[in-house]
């Protein structure tokens, strides 16, 4: 049989009558296209939630690369020229962080308190991911301080209260003791993820000399470039040949191995599980090509008397079972796409729906993605390899599912089954 025989054979079998067969395989196509809409879902929101977490970390915590310096002999000034000059660079920051005790109205909490020049908060990665909820974006004198919103909210303060900063330092005699310094709330930020803005506790470099002792915190040097998901480890390597020894260079995927780790597995997981259910649907390609055999069995003896042979009768099935497999992908993946694409609406949608039922009995509102753990907004990340990884993967099974079938089609005995029919 002519390999363009068995082709058109199969698609007749697919798009054919009901009765002829085809609601076998359409059946089976639809399974395989409801098992692929949770997969792509899952995976654009994964990717999604991954790459909006990270990239508040990138642009308003770690930075893409941080410098260390080791060194006593180097200057600061000399080495932030370097880095600022060196192509790919987009921006470099001195900081200094510690640990400290915010007091405000009505509780005390422990906070990340950063000392950072106030442009680095203007940069467009910054100013991309940081909201202002109210007051000002950054602090103007050593006096002036930045809260995340749910920190504020924790301590009872709004714009213009006063707040109180306790960190540690080291006396003359080598003690250590607590140091307290005044500052007033200039403004309230939130980057749209709870974990972060906990902890935010902003002021400018000049506050941070005032309270934060060097023994007690940590200094570094925070540089953006133009790319951190694909050069970061290329250009940290340039940048340590190009500043000289005495410093220690880490990326972001340093900073945030185990995190970003752990993110990863989670997504990996969630993929191996929705990958059982499309090996489960392509389970039933493999019982509707069987249907198919036993229904069509007076095709199969005509095609054996007029010289198929063994192969090409498989072939008509295997192509059959290949186009259920790429229907069903189709679709699937279609849909999956689709609502994957606009699965912010369809969760505000969805919360609106709830509360609304819910405020008939208590009057509580319905939040699917609750803020302290979660993004207030998914960003739409699709991942193109993935996907067509996926749509190969559905489609091999299901061509593998129905070779046996198939392949027991192809050694049936004509006389057996025209006696049969």
């Amino acid at each position: 049989m002519k390999r363009k025989a068995a082709f058109f054979i199969a698609l007749r079998y697919l798009w054919g009558r009901a009765h002829e067969g085809g609601r076998y395989l359409r059946g089976a196509a639809a399974g395989i296209a409801v098992s692929l809409i949770p997969i792509i879902v899952t995976l654009i929101v994964a990717d999604g939630m991954i790459r909006g977490i990270i990239d508040r970390y990138l642009e308003l915590g770690t930075g893409h690369l941080q410098v260390f310096n080791y060194s006593s002999h180097v200057s600061e000034e000399e080495t932030v020229e370097k880095i600022k000059n060196s192509p790919g660079v987009r921006g470099v920051w001195p900081e200094t962080r510690s640990m400290g005790v915010l007091v405000g109205k009505t509780g005390k909490t422990g906070v990340s308190v950063r000392s950072i020049e106030a442009s680095f908060w203007e940069d467009s990665g910054s100013a991309a991911y940081l909201k202002v909820i109210d007051g000002e974006r950054t602090p103007e004198t050593d006096r002036d301080i930045m809260l995340g919103e749910t920190l504020a909210s924790g301590i009872g303060v709004r714009v213009g209260d006063t707040v109180r900063l306790m960190a540690l330092t080291t006396g003359e005699g080598g003690g250590v003791f607590p140091k307290t310094a005044p500052f007033v709330v200039r403004g309230i930020l939130s980057c749209g993820f709870n974990e972060l803005d906990a902890l935010w506790c902003i002021i400018n470099t000049q506050g941070g000399t005032r309270i934060l002792s060097p023994e007690h915190s940590s200094s570094s040097l925070i540089v953006k470039i133009d790319d951190p998901y694909k050069n970061s480890d290329e250009l940290a390597w340039k940048l340590f040949l190009n500043i000289g020894e005495g410093y220690n260079i880490q990326t972001w995927k340093d900073l945030l191995y185990s995190q970003y780790r752990s993110y990863e597995s989670t997504r990996q997981l969630l993929l191996l599980i929705m990958a059982l259910i499309v090996i489960v649907a392509a389970v039933n390609v493999s019982s509707a090509t069987s249907m198919l055999v036993l229904e069509r069995n007076r095709d199969i003896a005509v095609l054996k008397v007029s010289g198929a042979s063994v192969a090409g009768v498989t072939a008509v099935f295997l192509w059959g079972s290949f186009f259920t497999g790429l229907a069903g992908s189709v679709t699937g993946i279609a849909l999956g796409l689709l609502i994957g694409s606009n699965i912010n609406i369809i969760i505000r949608s969805l919360e609106i729906f709830l509360s609304f039922f819910s405020g008939l009995f208590n009057g509580s509102e319905v939040k699917i993605l609750d803020p302290g753990f979660y993004l207030e907004t998914i960003p739409v990340i699709i991942d193109w390899t993935m996907v067509m990884m996926i749509w190969f993967f559905a489609v091999l099974c299901s061509v593998l599912a129905s070779w046996i079938p198939a392949r027991f089609a192809g050694k049936l005995k004509p006389m057996e089954l025209l006696r049969k029919t």
